[in-house]
């Protein structure tokens, strides 16, 4: 695994069950920035594959869909914990972060993005106005992270 720097950021939900697609979302958004020194990937869930990718990257951002967090995102770090147990097929932050520190000596800083979403009980592949709204606000920050990722670690409000 080579060491690539920069910031990885990984949109993760179901874009067929309406808000649940803030994170892939957020990511195809940050994709047409083509912005310098970030990649991007996109998918319904976080599997252990991840975790080589993580590893290779200086700062990972987890966007994903909330449920009931802070409007209109928060933003928290993530440290990392070994997993009780683990599917294949589905991963929580924590645990990623663990795998690329322990198995690929990353060194990566992680954090999640949840964007504040309220819809998700239905099929269809849009975002409720509100929902949107809130990835447009979550939209405006990430774009002050790609330019100083410091700003991940101070209040929200220092980065307006």
């Amino acid at each position: 695994m080579e060491h690539r720097g920069g910031i990885l950021l990984i949109g993760y939900g179901n874009p067929g069950r309406l808000d649940d697609g803030l994170g892939p979302a957020a990511a195809a958004a940050v994709e047409r920035w083509d912005h310098p020194g970030v990649t991007v990937d996109s998918d319904y869930q976080l599997t252990v594959e991840d975790a080589s990718d993580i590893a290779a990257h200086d700062v990972v951002i987890f966007a994903d869909a909330s449920v009931n967090g802070e409007e209109p995102f928060f933003v928290k770090p993530v440290q990392p914990r070994q997993a009780v147990s683990f599917s294949s097929h589905s991963v929580e932050p924590e645990a990623l972060m663990h795998m690329a520190h322990t198995l690929f000596n990353g060194n990566t800083r992680g954090y999640v993005l949840g964007i504040r979403g309220y819809e998700f009980n239905e099929f269809g592949e849009r975002l409720s106005s509100r929902a949107a709204e809130n990835l447009d606000r979550a939209l405006q920050y990430l774009r002050l992270v790609l330019e100083d990722p410091r700003l991940l670690d101070m209040p929200r409000d220092a980065a307006n």
